[in-house]
């Protein structure tokens, strides 16, 4: 499996590695209780998991991350892993997906980095969280103009909020109204092939603040997206 990450020009250490073996047992292990994704083929989860999650991982600056609706932990634990010096918030719903997460963590012997069992639209109200990361990240969550709302407030001005997507260029079209009321400008989109698929890496810089009436809840960011 080592071999993927030289393919894809990803320095690795041997500590590193070990880590994502042990990322990819737990998976199985807990995905049989927990759903937690339909990928559990080793050299798939590698690839599809592990490693799109980190071919970005050099656009990730900054001392602290908010990841949103972070599932399986993708792509916040493999960023982890790569930059143990970020401090990491995975933000997830679903409580079973939250308990996933945390036997990762312990089992990982991770430090600074938490789970918290939430929703974006309501975190983001919380002054504790709002406007306090330099990135946020978000992985396959909902289509970028919706995600932007869930994920702008949490960026300090200055910040970034890094969406990974599959080819993206009509979301990205979609989007224009939703970054620009919400305070972001795209800054960078990067484009890559991930085996046989299209990936698009889309970093959006915070220029000014999110008005505070954003996101503004009861499901409206997806039934009306700005």
């Amino acid at each position: 499996m080592r071999n993927l990450f030289i393919n894809y020009n990803v320095n690795i250490t041997d500590e590193q590695f070990e880590k994502f073996e042990k990322y990819y047992e737990l998976l199985v292990f807990y995905n049989e209780k927990f759903n937690i994704t339909n990928i559990t083929e080793k050299r798939e989860v590698f690839v599809k998991h592990f490693i799109d999650s980190i071919l970005g991982v050099d656009k990730i600056c900054g001392k602290t991350l908010i990841d949103v609706g972070s599932g399986g932990g993708f792509p916040a634990i493999p960023i982890k892993i790569m930059k143990d010096d970020l401090t990491v918030t995975m933000l997830e719903a679903t409580g079973k997906k939250c308990n996933f997460l945390n036997a990762v963590i312990k089992e990982l012997n991770l430090k600074n980095i938490c789970v918290i069992n939430g929703r974006a639209e309501d975190l983001a109200k919380d002054v504790k969280y709002r406007e306090n990361f330099d990135v946020c990240t978000a992985r396959a969550v909902a289509r970028l103009n919706t995600l932007c709302e869930y994920c702008m407030p949490f960026v300090k001005v200055g910040g970034t909020f890094v969406s990974y997507k599959a080819n993206a260029q009509e979301e990205l079209k979609e989007a224009e109204s939703a970054i620009k009321i919400l305070g972001g400008k795209i800054k960078d989109v990067y484009n890559y092939n991930l085996e046989d698929a299209n990936r698009t890496l889309i970093s959006i810089e915070k220029v000014y603040k999110t008005d505070k009436k954003y996101p503004r809840g009861n499901g409206k960011e997806r039934k009306s997206p700005l």
